[in-house]
């Protein structure tokens, strides 16, 4: 009956066979090396923190052995007094929002190094402080910026970032065009420090470089809002290199994120959006 209906399937079953087999064989490797990749990956972290304690084991903490601890200055103020300050907080924070137009009216100078002195309080694992700010205002510079992410940012939304991606991008009406990064006064462009140098040239180990610049540029977000800034958080997928190179940054630095940071221009409009309730992202044991 199979071979009236299907005379191929009749005749060359074995080869669609082997061709089945062949094709899962190649998936199964395919996701073999993926694995492989991931777990190298991890490898080569732990391997990378393990050779720095090899070679300095017997030399001394990176901090003073003998850091002195002080009394911490406290002023407890009253719970009303708390609950009112959180809720002010609440305010400020609640009204930030992604700005994509900006204004071209300058800022001055010191407003964004204070803020960028804020972000730099941040904790971080043993106290290694793994981040640069990079502060560009010069007009070639953000060009030179902006025709190096809108280059790659075209071949994301057209080939890298698939259509789903690009498909919840739609509603916020997003491109690769990107003309903030030349009309916002400023750039700031943050850069982890996956390790630091010691004086005598050795790398020094940066615990949680990853969440600790994460926290940072939380607060650096936060006060720049305070500050009565805008900004939005910019991720240029492959980018990170042809920047690092334009930024004359250090072997030792990778790309973060950039934040274009002014006023917003006089026609600036915002997604109409709803933030999660505090039921919605809040767990309570009591």
């Amino acid at each position: 009956m199979i071979s009236e209906y299907f005379p191929f399937l009749s005749k060359y079953w074995h080869y669609v066979i082997t061709s089945i087999v062949l094709f899962f064989l190649t998936i199964l490797l395919i996701e073999k090396r993926k694995t492989k990749k991931i777990i190298k990956k991890n490898i080569d972290d732990i391997n990378f923190h393990n050779s720095i304690d090899n070679d300095d084991c017997d030399e001394q903490p990176a901090l003073s052995k003998n850091l002195e601890h002080i009394p911490f200055e406290y002023s407890r103020p009253s719970e009303e007094n708390l609950l009112k300050r959180a809720r002010e907080f609440y305010d400020i924070t609640n009204a930030r929002r992604t700005i994509r137009f900006f204004s071209k009216d300058k800022v001055p100078k010191n407003i964004i190094r204070e803020i960028i002195r804020s972000a730099g309080t941040a904790p971080s694992g043993a106290h290694t402080e793994p981040w640069t700010f990079v502060v560009v205002s010069n007009k070639n510079i953000k060009m030179n910026i902006r025709k190096i992410i809108e280059t790659e940012e075209e071949i994301n939304y057209k080939k890298r970032m698939g259509k789903k991606w690009t498909t919840d991008l739609m509603p916020l009406k997003t491109n690769w065009i990107k003309e903030y990064l030349t009309d916002a006064p400023y750039l700031i462009i943050v850069f982890k420090q996956v390790y630091g140098l010691l004086p005598d040239g050795k790398k020094k180990i940066h615990y949680y470089n990853e969440m600790s610049v994460s926290i940072a540029c939380g607060i650096l977000l936060t006060a720049i809002q305070y500050a009565g800034l805008v900004t939005l958080t910019s991720t240029p997928l492959n980018c990170g290199p042809a920047l690092k190179k334009l930024l004359e940054r250090p072997d030792n630095e990778k790309l973060a994120i950039l934040l274009p940071v002014g006023y917003p221009a006089v026609d600036a409009t915002v997604p109409k959006l709803e933030r999660k309730s505090l039921d919605e992202i809040l767990v309570e044991f009591d």
